[in-house]
């Protein structure tokens, strides 16, 4: 679901910029607020969260890849508006560190994955919760808004690529960025999410919310505390970071993030596209530190679980130090 570089117009990618602005201006807003500096640091491992889930690829119907995103388990766990601002850096993170997603579509996967997928998800969630007044009610809200929101926005990436042609074309009426109209890039997108990834967002957000709310109820409540019982959920991290090699088994491409190398010969209806847009060809380049999660001089499997140490680390020293910064300003 990560949109690379140049399948979105820089027009696209600046009008989804500019959507996120006020969008992380609110966010930011309502945490400064709602959110105490001693529970900042949980943001933080909610982007860890969030980041090392979308380590962990799956082949999906017709030879494509995806994966969770875990944006609804933070907003489950931490609020609609703190999963905006984890996910968001965790985009971030992954666009300029790794490669993964485009640096100038970064603006159009936040608003899909940090803006419209936890309130989406929170919302379902909510009403779910609010109809059975039970646990299982909260546990059924946490699984079908996982489901709901994370084919929210897979809805909404499949319209920012099946728009592009229609919008953007050479004189001649090739398409300049992502070459695929709505009537392909929408059941292409769309399938395998409503059929295999939702079903992978829904246990995920579903297992992890019901271990963290059982296993360090504390945490969610009063961060101030500390205890114990958050080593399970730094432990959980731990475990997620050892098993980050297992997203390597996924072969194939996600749909919609193949490299201009490789796009000519991308089958869809049973032919091959057989060019190259100009925009994906000529476009904008970026150079991450370290692309597609590999270190130079290591194995594949030691890079990438590098790479998910390091992402998570990030995000967790990240939050902490602006719980540092919130907790000088209430001092001074």
């Amino acid at each position: 679901m990560h949109i690379p570089e140049n399948y979105l117009s820089p027009t696209t990618c600046a009008v989804m910029g500019a959507a996120m602005v006020p969008v992380l201006a609110v966010a930011i807003k309502k945490v400064r607020k709602e959110v105490p500096p001693e529970k900042m640091p949980l943001i933080g491992v909610g982007a860890a969260f969030a980041f090392l889930v979308m380590m962990f690829n799956v082949p999906l119907p017709g030879g494509t890849t995806g994966h969770a995103v875990g944006a609804v388990l933070a907003a489950v766990l931490l609020g609609p508006y703190a999963a905006c601002l984890a996910v968001t850096v965790a985009l971030a993170l992954q666009a300029l560190l790794f490669g993964d997603g485009g640096v100038l579509a970064l603006g159009a996967n936040c608003f899909n994955m940090a803006f419209v997928m936890p309130m989406v998800g929170y919302g379902v969630y909510t009403l779910c919760k609010s109809a059975v007044k039970k646990p299982a009610g909260a546990y059924a809200g946490m699984a079908l808004g996982g489901y709901v929101g994370l084919n929210a926005a897979a809805l909404f990436t499949a319209v920012e690529f099946g728009l592009q042609p229609a919008l953007f074309a050479a004189p001649d009426g090739t398409p300049l960025y992502c070459p695929y109209p709505l009537s392909v890039s929408i059941p292409a997108m769309m399938a395998p999410h409503l059929l295999v990834a939702g079903f992978i967002e829904a246990a995920f957000t579903a297992l992890v919310g019901a271990f963290v709310m059982k296993a360090a109820p504390e945490a969610l409540d009063d961060a101030r505390g500390g205890g114990r019982r958050q080593v399970a959920v730094y432990a959980l991290v731990a475990a997620m970071i050892c098993l980050a090699p297992l997203g390597l088994l996924a072969a194939g491409t996600a749909w919609g993030e193949w490299g201009a190398e490789e796009i000519a010969e991308v089958v869809t209806g049973g032919k091959a596209l057989g060019f190259v847009p100009a925009g994906l060809e000529n476009g904008f380049s970026f150079e991450a530190l370290m692309p597609d999660y590999t270190v130079a001089g290591l194995p594949e499997t030691a890079g990438y679980v590098l790479c998910a140490l390091f992402g998570a680390a990030v995000s967790i020293i990240l939050f902490r130090l602006l719980a540092g910064l919130g907790k000088r300003r209430r001092t001074a």
